[in-house]
Formats: C-alpha cells, sequence, structure tokens
C-alpha cells in the first residue's frame, strides 16, 4: 500500500532525542525549544516564536492574546480544519463564514468587506495547501476597520507572498508540526508567532499557565506568580529535538516536496489542457511549499470513483474538509454571511494524492501510472 501521508524521517531525530533526554530538560523551553524558536525567529524576521504541543494550542492562544469576548465576531473561511473555528468558539465568538475562490481553495479577499460589522475582531486568512492568501488586501482592511489577523498558516511553514514568510505578515501566525504536515515535531506540534512586538510579554504569561514564570527563569523577576488566564502551552523538547533534525533539513525536505509536485503537475497538465480534471493554481506572488497537491474532478461522484479506483490499486488518496458551516456545531456557533458558490461544490471535487518527503520516484510513477489508466 502507497500510504497518502508518512512522517518525514531525515535520520537525525534519535540522535537529537537521545540528546534531549540525557540533558535532564525534557519539559518546555529545554535547548532544543530555543533553538528551534531562534531558527524561526532569524529566518522569518519574526519578533518572537513560541513553540506549543499544536497549531490548535497556538489558535487557542492567539484568541486568549486578543482578547476574544462573549459575542464578538471572528471572519475565517467554512473550508477549513475545525481548530480553526473552535479557538474562538471557546472564547464565546460567533464565527462568520465566508465563500471561498475556487483557484486557490482560500479565503475570498473581495468578500470580506462586506461581512465585516461592528462586532467583527478579527480576520483569520487560512493558506490552504501551503498557498498564501491575498495578505495585502487583508491586511488593508484589517488596518481599515481596526481588526486583528491571525494567519491560520498551518500548512505554511516555508510558503511566502510576496517574499514574506506566511505566518509572518498577520499580527499572529499559527504552525502545526502535526505529522502530516511539511516539518513534523515527532507526531503532534505547532508554534506561535507573535509578530506585534506589543504582545510578546502577554503570550509568554498565558502560555506559561497565566504566570510570569519565563521573566523569572530569564532573571527579570526574583519570584514568578499568576498574572492573566492562560493554560500550558508549551512543547516538550522531546518534541523540539525531532524537529531541529527537520529543521537543519529544511530546504532538502522543501526542495524534493517542490520536485514531486512538479513531476505530479507535468504528468497531469495534458488532462487538464483537455477538460478532465483542474490542476492546482498558485498566483504570481506566491511561493508555495508543496504541502499538498490535489486534483478537482467534475463533482463528487467522479471525485468518489477515482479514490476507490486508486485504493484498488492499492494507493490511499482521500478527499479534505467538511465544510464547516454545514456542520452540527458550525450551524450552532456560525453563520455563513454572503453567498456559498465555491466553499461546497469545491470541497466535494477536491482529492488529495500521496505527497510526503520519503515518497519515492517508483512509489510516485506507480501513482501517476494508475491515475492516467483511469482517466483514459
Amino acid at each position: 500500500m502507497i500510504p497518502f501521508n508518512a512522517p518525514p524521517v531525515t535520520g537525525s531525530e534519535v540522535e537529537y532525542m537521545q540528546s534531549a533526554m540525557m540533558s535532564g530538560k525534557l519539559c518546555g523551553d529545554g535547548g532544543f525549544t530555543r533553538r528551534v524558536q531562534q531558527w524561526f525567529e532569524q529566518r522569518f524576521g519574526v519578533a518572537k516564536v513560541l513553540l506549543t504541543p499544536s497549531c490548535t494550542a497556538s489558535l487557542e492562544m492567539a484568541a486568549l492574546l486578543i482578547n476574544i469576548q462573549p459575542g464578538d465576531e471572528v471572519i475565517m473561511p467554512s473550508y477549513t480544519f475545525v481548530s480553526t473555528a473552535n479557538a474562538f468558539v471557546l472564547r464565546g465568538a460567533k464565527i462568520i463564514f465566508v465563500d471561498i475562490r475556487p483557484d486557490t481553495m482560500n479565503l475570498n479577499e473581495e468578500l470580506i468587506e462586506a461581512a465585516i460589522t461592528d462586532k467583527t475582531r478579527a480576520i483569520v486568512p487560512v493558506h490552504y495547501a501551503g498557498v498564501s492568501c491575498d495578505m495585502d488586501k487583508i491586511m488593508a482592511l484589517a488596518n481599515k476597520y481596526q481588526l486583528y489577523v491571525i494567519e491560520d498558516a498551518a500548512q505554511g511553514v516555508m510558503s511566502t507572498w510576496k517574499g514574506r514568510a506566511l505566518g509572518s505578515i498577520g499580527h499572529i501566525g499559527c504552525y502545526s508540526f502535526h505529522e502530516t504536515k511539511n516539518y513534523t515535531a515527532g507526531g503532534e506540534g505547532g508554534a506561535t508567532l507573535i509578530n506585534d512586538p506589543a504582545l510578546i510579554e502577554r503570550a509568554e504569561i498565558i502560555r506559561e499557565k497565566g504566570t510570569n514564570r519565563s521573566q523569572f527563569f530569564r532573571g527579570q523577576v526574583d519570584k514568578y506568580t499568576w498574572r492573566d488566564l492562560g493554560s500550558s502551552y508549551l512543547m516538550s523538547d522531546l518534541q523540539a529535538a525531532y524537529l531541529w533534525a527537520q529543521l537543519e533539513n529544511a530546504e532538502l525536505i522543501n526542495q524534493r516536496r517542490l520536485a514531486l509536485w512538479q513531476n505530479y503537475r507535468d504528468a497531469l497538465q495534458p488532462l487538464a489542457e483537455q477538460g478532465r480534471l483542474t490542476l492546482p493554481s498558485i498566483p504570481n506572488e506566491c511561493q508555495h511549499n508543496a504541502h499538498m497537491f490535489y486534483l478537482k474532478l467534475a463533482d463528487q461522484q467522479d471525485r468518489d470513483r477515482l479514490i476507490a479506483w486508486l485504493k484498488e490499486a492499492e494507493i490511499l488518496s482521500v478527499f479534505h474538509y467538511i465544510p464547516l458551516h454545514s456542520s452540527p456545531a458550525g450551524i450552532q456557533f456560525g453563520e455563513f454571511r454572503g453567498d456559498d458558490r465555491s466553499t461546497t461544490v469545491e470541497s466535494e471535487r477536491l482529492v488529495r494524492l500521496p505527497m510526503y518527503y520519503n515518497l519515492t520516484n517508483n512509489q510516485q510513477k506507480i501513482v501517476i501510472g494508475s491515475l492516467l489508466s483511469f482517466f483514459s
């Protein structure tokens, strides 16, 4: 069976995890944690990066950090993972779903302004497949209406918008290092990118269970105490050690994924030109990270036939999100503002192909061969 995903392995993970175990500092903010955080800060020009147990935790931190209150409205796409919405619902917010662009599957920047009311507090763009939303227009709207922008860049590590790293453009960015992502922290993991320096001190307090413990360890205070709302949002240093092995090979992983992505596109371009399928679209302003390769077929029935065909050939392909606004919780906690012209119909057409760093050339040839057989 060729799996849909396999966590990346570079070869140094076990050595670094053993080093972390021998250090006597396995809990958060050990040596590997600091090393990883500095890597992101320096490479992406971020004021402060804080590792977390997951991207879900990072989003929850962001909701706390911008003081989301009951009755506030938060704008986001419906075509996203449940954590994007849950983080704000937990604080009492109402989720306002806005339609997506069919070309990138991202939040349609032209529809956001019509969804803004005096209750709106934040916009949450989700960079689907590591392809950036139009961050210029989104930031302009945020400035106009004095809103926060929380980038859900779970899939966007190493992607850019006009040369700027995804996650580093809004007020706060959130990364994922889940095993399905380009870089993993041994299964789960995330990071909160604080791009507004005024938010750093409180972010550290929220992450440390609401205490100023980080200041205590730096010698800035002689004791620490409970200062604010917070939770346990620290990544284990054992996970950070695994992640460090990935980041040492970040360029290698990125280039390999891009090569695999291009192989798929080259092989399937003739079918796209014949109108048999739709391939991913990458706007000129974006440099993507080959997080996934997806196809869009004529309709859900066609999509399901392809998935069954590949499964028969022992190749695992999958569809993606069920739009949140059509789910029971989405109906309870949210509202779709405007018309659903693209979200549902495009989600029903999409199928994702096997895509991971350790996918071999031979395995990819088998996948491509099976695809071409299906369309023939």
